[in-house]
């Protein structure tokens, strides 16, 4: 076989054959490989005419189609499916050849992967990549991390292949080490906030204002057009509009009410209590859809468990609900790039937030108006401790608190629960003030387990012990 391809798509399931197509379209000749021919077929299938494209049928036949130093770009599932698949190629490959994992792969498993290839010559890109099948084909957003050196290798294909926007294509050396694979997943953990919000919006807009699914659908179609303006925001218009064929129903009413995930936002959770960074409304979204999954117990406790009587709350609330989710919304990004920040800071990956931000605006799950903002945020201050300080989003949060309070009130008064929206206003009455209680906390720490206390009267980081009375 002739060494004529760039790079080799592996695992060709539907992201793999849209991406792999989306190289070809941009010019660029693709091989292709998946362990079953027929998915190889079916991508051939769809290449068309003056696509430079070829099929493999095994891993000597891709290390022979590409030019050197290879390039394998892999797209199977996370965890020991990438090790196999490294496993099965690396006796074909040589030093210096590059495997770049597009997959959602936890970031220890990037630096493990990264520290291991290395040890043998090779060459290890973690990249993320957001904006499901139909950005695979159209333009994701992509988050590459590694060495500088394979980024500018890999850049002339990614930036063809990525979303583009009016300051360019939605890719950059995110940074080195595992930061790609550490950018995506806090992007899934914004991810769950967003569509937790966008949820309890519904909730209230259904059950307290008592608006029909052709109001809601209104309602979010014309948030669509101002600042809320989104591609989670869009496709939830899009939604409401939508009947089931078989019952005429809405199709959201038929859609059981168990949401499923696959694990970037819990590892976003977990990542933040590793770092000990506050992200209450990613923690709140991750909690909803354990909650959600309890279907039978809560079916159960529907019959038993009663709270307030039904009640209907003036349709006019509409704007206060929608300001309420745009503060939501600063609060959890506000927790996802502190997180970012902190885990930069100690593994020195060089993250540029301004430029996160960008290729955000284009191409991925969370694109919208608002990144406009945080790309400017942070393109006036560089080191911006809290996106919350930022005059333009932290005023707002000011500006529009007590419509946000109000809702939020509501809701309770309604037993209309507000994880994530609860927990993003909580998160802005505890940041934005210079006092907290735990002062108590520490008092009682000291007084069980002698576990000490700094005093506001002596210098900081000196700790003292009380002897507390009976």
């Amino acid at each position: 076989m002739e060494r004529t391809s760039e790079i080799c798509v592996v695992g060709l399931a539907t992201m793999g054959q849209n991406l792999a197509l989306n190289i070809a379209r941009n010019g660029f000749p693709v091989t292709v490989w998946n362990r079953s021919w027929d998915k190889t077929e079916a991508t051939l299938a769809r290449c068309k005419p003056g696509w430079r494209m070829v099929g493999a049928k095994t891993p000597q036949e891709v290390a022979a189609s590409l030019k050197r130093p290879r390039r394998l770009l892999l797209l199977v599932k996370a965890g020991s499916p990438v090790d196999d698949t490294i496993a099965t190629f690396l006796p074909f490959l040589e030093a210096g050849d590059l495997v770049i994992d597009t997959g959602n792969s936890h970031p220890d498993d990037t630096e493990r992967r990264a520290r291991e290839l290395a040890g043998k010559g090779f060459r290890f890109v973690g990249m993320g990549v957001s904006g499901g099948e139909e950005g695979a084909l159209n333009g994701p957003s992509l988050m590459p991390g590694g060495e500088r050196s394979a980024y500018d290798e890999l850049a002339p294909i990614l930036k063809k292949i990525a979303a583009q926007v009016e300051d360019g294509p939605c890719v950059t050396h995110v940074g080195t080490g595992a930061a790609g694979h550490f950018v995506k997943m806090v992007h899934n953990g914004i991810e769950y906030g967003d569509m937790q919000i966008i949820a309890e919006c519904f909730d209230l807009m259904q059950n307290v204002l008592g608006m029909s699914h052709a109001q809601m659908a209104a309602a979010f179609g014309e948030w669509n057009k101002g600042f809320l303006e989104s591609f989670l925001i869009e496709i939830t218009a899009r939604i409401l509009r939508t009947v089931d064929p078989d019952t005429k129903r809405p199709m959201v009413d038929v859609i059981l009410d168990k949401a499923g995930q696959k694990g970037t936002g819990k590892w976003t959770s977990e990542m933040a209590l590793r770092y000990g960074i506050p992200a209450p409304t990613m923690h709140a979204a991750v909690e909803a859809r354990c909650l959600s999954a309890m279907k039978d117990q809560r079916v159960t406790a529907s019959k038993t468990l009663r709270g307030p009587a039904p009640g209907k709350a003036p349709a006019n609330l509409i704007d206060a609900v929608r300001d309420a989710l745009y503060c939501s919304k600063i609060c959890s990004y506000a927790q996802g790039l502190d997180l970012l920040a902190t885990a930069d800071t100690e593994k020195k990956w060089g993250l540029d937030f301004a430029e996160i931000a960008r290729i955000w605006k284009g191409g991925c799950i969370i694109r919208a108006r608002f990144l406009r903002s945080i790309q400017a945020a942070f393109g006036k201050q560089k080191k911006l401790p809290n996106l919350l300080l930022d005059p333009e989003l932290g005023g707002f949060l000011q500006q529009n608190q007590t419509a946000w309070r109000k809702v939020v009130a509501l809701a309770a008064e309604h037993g209309v629960p507000t994880l994530a929206m609860g927990a993003s206003l909580s998160y802005f009455d505890s940041f934005r003030r210079a006092t907290l209680p735990q002062n108590l906390t520490q008092a009682q720490r000291d007084l069980f387990g002698a576990h000490t206390f700094e005093r506001v009267d002596k210098p900081a980081g000196t700790f003292f012990h009380h002897e507390w009375p009976q």
